[in-house]
């Protein structure tokens, strides 16, 4: 099966007239598979002998080529026949096809993984050819990739716990064609922290540019998925957010991002009054208590309102939402205050999306974005540090609420 060296690949995908000609029996993709793998072979066999075949160096040199041996392996398109070369003295261990392997889906995994880590399918092209001196197109990656759609969707609907402790909303922002046109997409995220204390991507949504209608929407589906209690909502500071939550979630707790708001504050204040005033912010969000938090709130206001209301005034109105962690020990504070752990994941988001400037599709970002959120929760295997202490607390002030998570 071997891919002869006058192969025309654009004469071959001319004389597929339907998906069967492409992807089924003995149809193209199969045929360039089982031949790529062969190369491959070949090339393993070069390197084992230390010679390339017909070469005059093989000449008394107690190994050679000895014919080949015919093999049926399992793929994703089907059963691939191949041919697999062997050396006369039995030594020959093939890695592309190991001697007892009988499936090569895990190829597909191998370009899917790369495609997840960033790489363009120009990239994957290149480092196939590198490591096995073959060519494999573009659109074959593509294809191979478009499979995960079919996984991400079944993801994106999988029924969810019933009580999640602790939920971070945030949105990331990219740049897709629509309608001809360029637009400005967010990918809508959900991370929660189920009552094991592990990290767990509820889910993810393309949708229009960061708004409270689409926020109604996500939180709808998580209830839809069977999400019926949140206790704390951690956001940053998109202003009808609370409500979007509160509409489906009425006795959720609310926390603005701390972090977000000093920086929203800062960028109002000179440089010359900026570490005075971040003093006096941290006199706020450091107190020990939220009686002392609302005095020292107060003296902010008295002190720098006149001067820069812009600064301030949204401490001021935002602090219902800004309170609710001072309800709470300090472990849970640490965990609440800020978007941190939602946005660690958007860095790795940006990451792998680095190498693209425009999605072609709300789908192709939606894609990327799955395989990404995949390869970073593969990492997750333990709980978030101090969970014990944290959902004994949690479990004190909440009773029965969490007590749902065990349905």
């Amino acid at each position: 099966m071997t891919i002869p060296h006058n192969f025309d690949l654009q004469a071959e995908l001319a004389k597929c007239k339907t998906a069967e000609d492409l992807t089924g029996k003995n149809g193209l993709v199969q045929r360039l598979i089982g031949g790529m793998l062969e190369q491959m072979l070949q090339k393993e066999m070069d390197e084992h002998l230390g010679y390339e075949k017909h070469s005059p160096e093989g000449h008394h040199s107690g190994n050679s080529r000895n014919g080949r041996t015919k093999k049926t392996l399992k793929s994703n398109y089907g059963e691939i026949e191949l041919e697999v070369p062997r050396d006369r003295n039995s030594e020959f261990e093939p890695i592309a096809v190991k001697k007892r392997q009988r499936s090569i889906s895990e190829f597909d995994n191998k370009i899917i993984s790369m495609y997840a880590k960033g790489m363009t399918t120009r990239d994957i092209q290149s480092h196939i050819h590198e490591l096995y001196g073959f060519e494999m197109s573009p659109a074959m990656i593509s294809n191979i990739t478009e499979k995960v759609i079919e996984v991400a969707t079944d993801w994106q609907a999988r029924p969810l716990q019933s009580v999640y402790p602790i939920v971070f909303f945030d949105a990331i922002h990219y740049k897709v064609k629509e309608g001809g046109k360029v637009v400005s997409k967010a990918a809508y995220t959900c991370l929660g922290i189920d009552n094991e204390g592990k990290k767990d991507i509820l889910g993810l949504w393309i949708g229009e540019s960061e708004g409270a209608k689409f926020w109604l929407k996500v939180c709808s589906e998580l209830h839809n998925r069977g999400v019926k209690d949140i206790l704390i909502a951690c956001i940053d500071g998109l202003k009808a957010l609370p409500d979007s939550i509160r509409a489906v979630f009425p006795d959720v707790k609310i926390q603005l991002c701390v972090i977000h708001m000093i920086r929203n504050s800062i960028k109002y204040i000179p440089i010359k009054h900026a570490k005075e005033f971040i003093v006096d912010l941290k006199a706020i969000y450091g107190a020990i208590t939220v009686e002392l938090a609302e005095q020292n709130l107060e003296k902010l206001r008295v002190k720098w309102d006149g001067s820069y209301p812009l600064a301030v005034k949204p401490w001021i109105s935002h602090w219902d939402n800004i309170r609710t962690f001072f309800e709470f020990s300090a472990p849970i504070r640490r965990i609440i205050y800020t978007t941190n752990a939602v946005e660690s994941l958007h860095r790795q988001f940006r990451k792998v999306t680095k190498n693209k400037a425009v999605f072609p599709t709300d789908e192709a970002l939606f894609k990327m974005l799955f395989l990404a959120a995949r390869d970073v929760s593969k990492k997750w295997t333990m709980p978030i540090r101090e969970w014990k202490t944290v959902i004994s607390h949690l479990a004190l002030a909440y009773g029965e609420r969490l007590g749902l998570a065990n349905d």
